[in-house]
């Protein structure tokens, strides 16, 4: 039998592939964890700690840009002698929430080993990614800053200065502005947090006024569910009035035509962009007018021309500033990629609300939006997939099947969150965010399973278990693959519908059609010719043998793979299997599959 040929090279460039990182739990190897711990309790982790080592690592798996989370200089529970620490009603846990920005031109002096040296030590951080190759992002939150928001680096642009307080909404405001008859019995803002450890319920400074939530509500005394940490920026668009924005300016306006929050976060982007930053995840962005993102966009592509943009963004939130698909509208003002929410959600729904994944099919679309939706199966928001009280607690080997699958489909950016590579549970109680099978991004603490391959600083999974080392090296197989035309460039061809009557096609007893537990499609790329077969069994516990899978003959011929003649099959992830089948046979017969374990995928590279 004559050998595969070898993987393509990858594409210079190409696809960005995402290595999420929070700065303070990746390098932080204290192992205390006590619940509500200090940062001297509980440690940080530092920008020097993301070493050469730690990046060369995380570039040998395969990585091409580096988000470093929550970077960005945050309301925090931690003094320091040039800056005290803010009070705990308005912070969400003793370190405070990365999305509660403070100083959009600093860095958060925890990650410092010499605090009053940050910017250095996080350009010297730029500086090591760069020299590795490594394009660095960083968060962009304009919805929302902190009630304590002051810039000491650029004080002429802290928000909220020279706004006037005694209106709702004014164009040039920063913030909108609550009035006596609100709800919540008026002045003083009376947040939720009257009770609670070193909390009277009272922000000083809003004794007299009071300002929206980033959430968007109204009222003298917001819940303990709402954002009542941040306050709303405005970009000269009274939400209350609905979500027509078309009276705000166009793309081409000059900057003393637009709002001043524009200006504002025009020059923030300035900044950033100067000292090395290549793009940026921006938060919540469906909650910002989207003639905003079209003037800034293009503002920042003019300074630097391939800068990233990607867009957490939700159709289905009723506060977005869109009546149309917003994710749709957020690519057509600029945004290289927006979350994709709806995949993700399919698929965990498989293992706790009883989806299936034939549901995946009714998200295959025509269109941008699905060649450049950012897939994921961890972030700091969600759950954690080795967490045992969610993805069917099967622990860290669910990954497999639903990160083949994710970051598969389509040809956009794809993203791995730190320690998802090996196993990372976040179990335990760790103080404002409880025990929520997330690693915490309120509190100070280090990750149990992570720290396994810091190793003391060694970045070298010196004390992962062999299943641990095992997942890691598989993450890395898959990431090889992703870098392969097929899935940077190639089209995609959904199999399931095709095989709903196939009674091979995974079916257990009990159900019809077939499609509960078993997913498929084809990936092809018709300037290399490169096609491949992609399949992943979801079921915990449940072996799927005798399979087949119908490939029709459409889907041969989007492949350029002819409808007769011998076709070959060859797995290149983990399991070394190869299979033939004559190309006329697939569309009625079907390919003859090899029994799939629990929890697994193939990704079979198709060649004549």
């Amino acid at each position: 039998m004559t050998a595969m040929p070898a993987l393509h090279p990858a594409p210079a460039g190409a696809r960005p592939l995402i290595y999420q990182l929070l700065v303070r739990t990746f390098g932080n190897t204290n192992e205390t964890r006590k619940p509500n711990g200090t940062l001297a309790e509980n440690g940080c982790g530092k920008f020097n700690d993301i070493t050469t080592a730690a990046l060369a690592s995380i570039k040998e798996l395969g990585f091409t840009h580096l988000w470093l989370t929550g970077v960005l200089e945050q309301a925090s529970g931690t003094a320091y002698p040039s800056r005290p620490a803010d009070v705990a009603d308005i912070l969400k846990g003793v370190a405070g929430s990365p999305y509660a920005i403070k100083d959009y031109f600093d860095v958060c002096p925890d990650y410092a080993q010499v605090p009053e040296r940050r910017i250095d030590e996080f350009k010297d951080l730029l500086d090591r990614c760069h020299a590795l190759g490594l394009k660095v992002l960083i968060d962009f939150v304009p919805n929302h800053v902190a009630r304590s928001y002051a810039s000491d680096v650029r004080p002429d642009l802290s928000f909220g200065l020279d706004d006037d307080r005694g209106t709702f909404f004014a164009r040039d405001n920063h913030f909108f502005y609550l009035r006596a008859t609100d709800t919540g019995g008026g002045p003083p803002l009376k947040l939720p947090t009257a009770g609670r450890p070193g909390c009277t319920g009272i922000h000083a400074p809003e004794s007299a006024y009071g300002r929206v939530t980033g959430n968007d509500v109204i009222s003298w005394a917001p819940a303990a569910t709402d954002w009542y940490e941040t306050v709303k920026l405005n970009y000269g668009h009274d939400f209350t009035t609905g979500r027509d924005t078309s009276h705000l300016p166009g793309p081409e306006a000059v900057p003393a035509a637009v709002p001043k929050t524009w200006r504002t976060m025009d020059a923030i982007l300035a900044y950033w962009q100067q000292l090395g930053v290549a793009g940026f995840r921006v938060d919540m962005a469906h909650l910002v007018p989207v003639p905003f993102w079209h003037w800034l966009v293009r503002r920042a592509r003019a300074r630097q021309p391939g800068v990233f943009f990607c867009a957490e963004a939700y159709d289905n939130d009723p506060a977005k500033l869109s009546d149309g698909q917003v994710l749709d509208e957020l690519l057509q003002a600029g945004f290289d990629a927006v979350y994709d929410d709806p995949s993700y959600a399919v698929l965990k729904g498989i293992y706790q609300s009883g989806q299936w994944a034939n549901d995946l099919d009714a998200l295959i679309f025509t269109g941008a939006r699905f060649h450049q939706s950012l897939r994921y199966a961890e972030n700091h928001d969600e759950v954690r997939l080795a967490n045992p009280n969610v993805w069917g607690g099967l622990g860290m080997r669910v990954g497999r099947p639903v990160s083949a699958v994710l970051l598969g489909m389509g040809r956009g950016a794809v993203m791995i969150y730190h320690g998802q590579e090996v196993g990372e549970p976040a179990t335990g109680v760790k103080g404002f965010a409880g025990d929520d099978a997330r690693t915490s991004i309120f509190d100070y603490g280090s990750m149990p399973e992570f720290t396994k391959w810091v190793n003391g600083g060694n970045y070298d999974g010196g004390r992962l278990s062999h299943a641990q080392q095992a997942l890691r090296a598989w993450y890395g197989k898959l990431l090889g693959v992703l870098r392969q035309p097929a899935f940077v460039a190639g089209g995609f061809y959904g199999l399931n519908t095709a095989n709903r009557d196939n009674p091979d096609f995974g079916r257990l007893a009990g159900e019809a059609p077939s499609g509960h537990w078993l997913y498929a499609f084809l990936r092809h790329d018709a300037a290399s010719g490169q096609a491949f077969l992609v399949l992943a069994n979801f079921h915990g516990t449940a072996t799927l043998h005798h399979l087949r899978v119908r490939i029709p003959n459409d889907a041969l011929a989007m492949s350029g793979r002819a409808t007769g003649g011998p076709l070959r099959f060859a797995d290149r992830l983990d399991t070394g299997w190869t299979g033939t089948a004559d190309g006329g046979n697939l569309a009625s017969a079907g390919l003859a599959l090899p029994d799939m374990p629990p929890c697994t995928a193939l990704m079979l590279e198709i060649t004549i």
